[in-house]
């Protein structure tokens, strides 16, 4: 799955650690997030939306294969 978490999280001025502590996951997981190596829980992808000052999830992920 591709996000679009890397350039929403640097538009706000957020670490890759302050969006981990935010929505309870280590940097680990944010860090394979990023590369699109872990797709995340419904309930994660809606933690990091609403950090992310998004209005839906579709706008940090693409679910199409």
């Amino acid at each position: 799955m591709k996000t679009k978490i890397t350039e929403a999280r640097k538009r706000l001025g957020i670490t890759q650690e302050e969006l981990a502590k935010q929505v309870d996951v280590t940097r680990q997981t944010i860090i394979a997030l990023e590369q699109d190596k872990y797709n995340p829980s419904l309930v994660l992808a809606y933690k990091i939306k609403k950090v992310l000052k998004k209005e839906h999830i579709e706008d940090l992920f693409d679910f199409n294969p």
